[in-house]
């Protein structure tokens, strides 16, 4: 599956920056390419200037709203970046035309913060313009929910994120959610922190966008997990998963068909892979809620059979026995065998009841603020309007 990635404000920018890093891994280790373009759109000059991968040029790093903001971002009132956002909507589309191999992408991938201020207010504004414009092709959302201790410490954080993922929902055809604090590694400094969990929120993608583009033969799996299996299963709120065990490097032939104990460790070694991706979900949710589903199992050849695939989605049907399940495999990684799980339309996800009831309330008490912040105003004028003035 190709894309076309936008990443919008700092987090955003970061991410897409990651996916790019794994495009040109792509392109260096399997000859082959799963982006087609990436761009960083951001109202804050200096963020974008601390990206990697991404094109260094105006058309890929794009600055918006630099009349209103003059590069220095909307400081967390996401309403600003949305009208940023309706103002040079245009300039991104334009950016994103001018690739030449932009209609071979399958897919859009929008990718924003939903606490901040820019990129969710701008991500729900591009997605809708993408959709109106380019109606050909999907429209997804990966969409980073805040940390703890922002949720604690900014009740904008809460409003922006609950407003964010409503307004996502209503123009993207899947939202893929992360949860950033399922990510923290708490012994690591706050920068190796970001930087791991940006590598770790893009590297269950790599193997499911890579498997329907490989070109090697002996790569591709006996059934292949292309783009229209993964746009089939995406839809509404998602989550995904990774899971890897380790193998030997060296083994010896085996007559497997004779050797029911080894037979039955393979299995058990992708039930384990299975069970890892299942416990790491992007975001804590009950897969009996899941009405779409998909796995792709990767390993050496030889270590993969068509029984450990009936295993796995027997075993994935007994978690999401509401779903509609896809399947493929992968023969791929040396040393490794590992299992990418999506989880999709699903029914009901407790974090985002958590924002909307949060926000709805917090809304009622901004409105309750506003009010005696008026009446304190009203009170101050009248008290000082005897008072002679210079101007």
């Amino acid at each position: 599956m190709k894309l076309i990635v936008l990443g919008f404000g700092q987090c955003g920018g970061r991410i897409a920056d990651e996916f790019e890093r794994l495009n040109r891994r792509a392109h260096s280790l399997r000859g082959i390419d799963i982006i087609v373009d990436s761009f960083a759109v951001n109202t804050d000059a200096t963020d974008m200037s601390g990206l990697y991968s991404i094109k260094p040029t105006y058309q890929h790093r794009i600055l918006i709203g630099a009349g209103t903001t003059h590069g220095h971002g909307v400081a967390k009132i996401s309403e600003i970046g949305a009208e940023i956002a309706r103002e040079d909507a245009d300039k991104v589309l334009d950016a994103m035309r001018k690739n030449q191999k932009f209609y071979e992408s399958d897919a859009f991938l929008v990718i924003a913060s939903a606490a901040g201020g820019t990129g969710s207010g701008a991500a729900p504004v591009i997605a809708k313009a993408i959709k109106e414009r380019f109606s050909d092709r999907p429209v997804y959302a990966l969409i980073v929910l805040p940390f703890e201790h922002e949720e604690t410490a900014e009740e904008r954080a809460l409003y922006n994120t609950a407003v964010c993922l409503k307004s996502i929902s209503q123009v993207a055809d899947a939202v893929i959610l992360v949860d950033n604090q399922r990510y923290v590694r708490k012994d690591f400094s706050l920068q190796s922190n970001m930087t791991k969990i940006n590598q770790m929120i893009v590297e269950p993608f790599f193997d499911m966008l890579c498997a329907g583009e490989e070109k090697r033969k002996n790569n591709i799996g006996a059934k292949v997990l292309d783009a229209g299996d993964i746009i089939q299963t995406l839809c509404g709120w998602s989550a995904i998963g990774y899971g890897e065990i380790k193998l030997p490097l060296i083994t010896f032939p085996t007559d497997w068909s004779k050797n029911f104990r080894k037979r039955s460790t393979k299995t058990h070694k992708g039930i384990e892979a299975m069970d890892q991706a299942l416990s790491e979900l992007s975001i804590e949710c009950n897969p009996n809620d899941a009405h779409r589903a998909l796995f792709l199992l990767s390993a050496p050849s030889k270590e993969m059979n068509i029984e450990m695939v009936k295993e796995l989605c027997d075993y994935l049907k007994n978690f999401a026995p509401q779903a509609i399940v896809r399947n493929g495999d992968y023969p791929r990684e040396k040393g490794l065998l590992d299992v990418t799980v999506v989880l999709s339309e699903l029914s009901d996800v407790e974090k985002i009841r958590h924002y909307y009831t949060k926000s709805a309330n917090l809304v009622e008490e901004m409105k309750r603020r506003k009010k005696v912040q008026t009446s304190k105003a009203a009170l101050t004028e009248e008290a000082g309007k005897d008072v002679p003035t210079l101007l």
